[in-house]
């Protein structure tokens, strides 16, 4: 019996040497990790060098067609009054009609913006994905801190059975099933560690950090108390709502652009002739060069693909309106959802409240009932399977909450 004290005192002081270590690890911010992931995040990355190849494309499109030149020679010289042509050369520019440059350069720059969007979305994503995880990290290092609370109850029953076998009021099959219970708990916590690395692991991933970095998690978090408002729509400046008003926008910029590319086109040139000096007459201006100034038009007359082009664009402007008017709804169906098991939370929260307060005071009534000598174990192990029950449900309760939260701040804020 002696020896059993000592081993269950050796435990208890390597317990609390572990959680005075815990506690003095610095425990990270969630704000720290948002902000450190929106700086090294590669989905959010990928996004900014999107947008800025999107952008780039404007400066892409302010240009104008190539420069034509050719140079001919004339195998067999054509006599001309002043002199045999020789060779000829050639320089042709042609000219968009006026505006469509620009028109070219609003729609890149719409596209661009609509990319843009794509930024913003990606950072709501990572720090959804961020605090929910780190919620989970919250919830799973209370539930442990919960079970180790249990386990150490368990062990002072066990030494109160051990206690009670050598007065004759207790077996030793109630040491036995207070042993199993505890072999439960210690179970429980070995898995709990396991699914924190786990998670730990994804958070660190999303930071674009070895896997293995630890993350401690702070440790204060409560249920709030305050009344809960009902939201009851998504705000038409949400990113994934707002980057189809810039598709939109950007199918009637191809519009306008495509009204310009059915103008005609105008060029400019010169040809210059090298004519040869004749050597049997004296001629005025022989040998003179000829320089052709010239101006051409280049019209589209078949141009079904212009026609085509619009009726395109009509099609993807309703379709896009479609497509928005799906997304708000989805989205519309997710924070209802958010909002109700966000309130949901709260009443089990309550709930649990008060079966561990009652859970409690059957606690205290078994630890008297042991004062007077009388102690049944198998309400102990029942006492304690629902104390437990309730802790755990107290804390999914919290964790549930502020998931739901940032469910809802990423479609409301």
């Amino acid at each position: 019996m002696k020896k059993y004290k000592k081993q269950l005192l050796k435990i208890y002081v390597i317990t609390f040497c572990v959680l005075g270590c815990l506690e003095s690890l610095k425990a990270q911010d969630l704000g720290q990790l948002i902000e450190m992931g929106l700086q090294q995040n590669t989905g959010v990355k990928q996004a900014d060098l999107q947008y800025k190849l999107a952008s780039e494309k404007v400066n892409e499109v302010q240009v104008i067609p190539n420069t034509e030149f050719s140079v001919g020679y004339f195998a067999t010289a054509l006599e001309t009054r002043t002199g045999a042509q020789k060779m000829k050369a050639s320089v042709v520019q042609m000219l968009p009609w006026f505006g469509s440059i620009t028109a070219r350069e609003n729609y890149a720059a719409s596209l661009a913006d609509a990319q843009y969007e794509s930024i913003a979305i990606a950072q709501r994503k990572l720090v959804m994905d961020l605090s929910q995880n780190y919620y989970e990290l919250w919830s799973n290092i209370s539930q442990q801190r919960v079970l180790q609370e249990q386990l150490e109850i368990l062990k002072r029953y066990e030494i109160l059975a051990l206690t009670s076998i050598e007065v004759g009021q207790a077996s030793a099959v109630d040491v036995l099933k207070l042993q199993m219970r505890e072999n439960d708990i210690l179970e429980d916590i070995a898995i709990l560690k396991q699914d924190y690395l786990a998670v730990q692991s994804q958070i660190n991933l999303d930071l674009n950090r070895d896997k293995s970095n630890p993350i401690i998690v702070k440790p204060d978090l409560e249920m709030p108390t305050d009344e809960v408002l009902e939201l009851d729509e998504i705000t038409n400046l949400h990113p994934e709502l707002l980057q189809y008003d810039k598709l939109y926008e950007s199918v009637e910029q191809s519009d306008l652009l495509n009204q310009k590319e059915r103008a005609p086109m105008i060029g400019f040139g010169l040809d210059y002739i090298a004519i040869e000096e004749r050597q049997d007459l004296e001629i005025v201006h022989s040998g003179d060069d000829i320089f052709v100034p010239m101006v051409s038009v280049s019209i589209p007359i078949f141009n079904s693909k212009y026609k085509s082009k619009s009726v395109q664009n009509k099609i993807q402007k309703e379709a896009y309106k479609l497509q928005k008017q799906d997304k708000k709804n989805s989205l519309t169906g997710i924070l209802d959802v958010a909002v109700k098991q966000r309130n949901s939370a709260q009443i089990s929260f309550v709930t649990q409240t008060k079966n561990l307060e009652q859970a409690k005071n059957a606690q205290d009534i078994l630890l008297k009932s042991y004062e007077t000598g009388m102690i049944d174990f198998d309400d102990v192990l029942d006492i304690e399977t629902l104390q437990l029950k309730y802790e755990i449900n107290r804390i999914a309760s919290i964790k549930s909450y502020y998931k739901q939260q940032t469910v809802i701040n990423y479609l409301t804020q």
